[in-house]
């Protein structure tokens, strides 16, 4: 009976222990709007942060629709990361239904992970014609450039380090040794596109930009002139003469984007449709940052080699 007792006793001793352990190493809970940022947060937060996107990853993030339950999570948030320059606008709604100064614009939990970026397509509050991107801010698809990394790692760490100092040091160390993986993956991308280095590529959205330019890709022109509206069989018509001129033999399309257009340029055209992910999750094998590069990198070095 004694022994069941001290048995019993160690048990409860071990529950409470635990209870306290877990009670201390309470992780930060972060929202980011993309599964690209909560990637990043995951790497430079590590096991202090628990993160969570709000748009799902086979979803074009400038479509969401936001959902009543992402209310809820902002509330129980002590940070935002948001990818900002017009690209998840729907946000803002959601941060004065959740009335949480604290991860708002100007509270200590907000970031805008555009911040320190170098925008590209910049034209003010002007939107050029046939530009496919609605952004008088800029294209926001600054995260396919994975140099841009050291810029959003940077503020996501100076804001993760202002309302969790204690984790000041991990998450330091967390960020160094993340750019020291993506620094050699780098070489690694940029040896293995070479020889597409000025290679004429079609593609259905204008997402690439700051993608081609890190690797020194030539996009030559868009399939999708304004985003969600179908292109005119006229400009149809002039992709497929642009292709034949240039001898374009890539035609490159996301997951989610129809396949009826793509199908017919690259038909008229001789060239192969080449599937790649502009964002984590698009595609099963992208599952982080870094594997997004890799997946993304191998598509087209295959296709370039056929």
């Amino acid at each position: 009976m004694r022994f069941a007792l001290i048995a019993a006793w160690l048990a409860c001793a071990t529950l409470s222990v635990g209870a306290t352990s877990g009670f201390a190493q309470e992780r930060i809970q972060v929202v980011t709007t993309t599964t690209d940022l909560r990637s990043i947060t995951e790497a430079v937060g590590g096991e202090r942060v628990a993160v969570v996107s709000l748009v799902p990853p086979n979803m074009d993030a400038e479509d969401y629709q936001p959902k009543p339950q992402d209310v809820l999570r902002l509330k129980n948030a002590s940070m935002l990361v948001r990818v900002g320059l017009d690209y998840d606008l729907w946000a803002d709604r959601l941060l004065i239904q959740a009335a949480k100064p604290e991860i708002s614009r100007g509270g200590a939990g907000y970031v805008d992970a555009s911040f320190g970026i170098a925008v590209l397509e910049l034209r003010g509050m002007s939107v050029g014609s046939g530009d496919g991107h609605a952004h008088g801010s800029g294209n926001p698809h600054y995260w396919l450039d994975p140099k841009n990394a050291e810029i959003i790692t940077g503020t996501i760490l100076e804001v993760l380090a202002r309302i969790d100092p204690a984790g000041a040091a991990s998450y330091e160390a967390n960020r160094t040794a993340f750019l020291a993986r993506l620094q050699a993956k780098l070489t690694e991308w940029e040896a293995k596109l070479a020889p597409l280095k000025g290679m004429p590529i079609v593609a259905y959205h204008n997402n690439w930009p700051y993608f081609a330019r890190r690797f020194r890709l030539d996009f030559v022109d868009f399939i999708e002139t304004k985003p969600g509206v179908p292109p005119s069989p006229a400009h149809l018509a002039a992709i497929v003469r642009t292709m034949q001129a240039r001898n374009v033999r890539i035609v490159v399309r996301e997951p989610h984007e129809p396949e009826r257009d793509i199908q017919f340029v690259a038909g008229k055209a001789a060239a192969q449709v080449v599937v790649l992910a502009a964002s984590v999750g698009a595609l099963p094998r992208a599952a982080d940052y870094i594997s997004l590069f890799d997946v993304n990198v191998e598509a087209l070095t295959v296709a370039a080699s056929q």
